[in-house]
């Protein structure tokens, strides 16, 4: 099992006070601007990371801190406050926010986007492995569910990555050992089954949230700004 999902042996010079200071703020400007203007993702941050000398990991921070006024509007107009969440269904997006939580809870660097929703620099490459804060994360998401009342959780996991059949397994336990009311499902195209979803849907996932009826930004009961090594602008 690998220890952490924690920071890369170079991201406190990549994402220092430098980079805080002097470059971050005006890229995720610039970029977004493009976005605004119907340039594509891809070669609006070639563009910003040309311009601003950014490297692949730093163009990957911007970009998900980055978003189009207009979608920032819209996903702001459907976002559900945690008070709204009693007696709700809500749709999670399993490994995206797992990962997520992983992340923070193995300090490594967090990024807000434009529109509040938390991204981090992990990805999958078609395999997931547990680290040592998996159940820390798990746990910390029940209790949120519990704490605020929800009626039912359905988690939606990408069924071609490696090891998602283990996790679902291991919430089916974790919902019968607790009597939680947790449907765990493996999906070809998790994301647009969240998407199409009548449900609240629990993301960070950009594509999804600009397509879901409903979304609540639950990692920010977690992530604070005063996390230090949190990166918004």
């Amino acid at each position: 099992m690998p220890k952490n999902r924690g920071k890369e042996g170079r991201d406190d010079y990549l994402f220092g006070e430098a980079f805080m200071q002097r470059k971050i703020k005006e890229a995720v400007f610039d970029m977004s601007f493009l976005l605004e203007r119907g340039y594509g993702e891809s070669s609006s941050c070639d563009l910003v990371g040309n311009r601003y000398k950014l490297n692949k990991r730093q163009q990957q921070a911007i970009k998900g801190m980055s978003a189009a006024a207009s979608k920032v509007e819209t996903r702001k107009r459907v976002e559900v406050l945690f008070s709204d969440l009693k007696d709700q269904t809500l749709i999670i997006d399993g490994f995206n926010q797992l990962i997520l939580l992983e992340s923070f809870l193995s300090e490594a660097y967090i990024f807000k986007g434009q529109d509040g929703a938390y991204r981090d620099l992990s990805s999958l490459h078609g395999t997931y492995k547990s680290v040592n804060q998996t159940h820390e994360a798990i746990q910390m998401l029940a209790d949120f569910f519990k704490d605020h009342h929800v009626k039912k959780v359905i988690w939606v996991f990408d069924k071609p990555v490696s090891n998602s059949g283990r996790m679902k397994t291991k919430l089916e336990q974790v919902a019968s050992d607790n009597n939680y009311e947790w449907d765990v499902l493996l999906d070809n195209n998790p994301d647009k089954m969240i998407a199409n979803s009548e449900y609240i849907a629990i993301t960070s996932d950009a594509w999804i949230l600009d397509r879901s009826k409903a979304w609540c930004n639950i990692l920010d009961f977690f992530i604070s700004d005063e996390y230090h090594l949190l990166l918004n602008v």
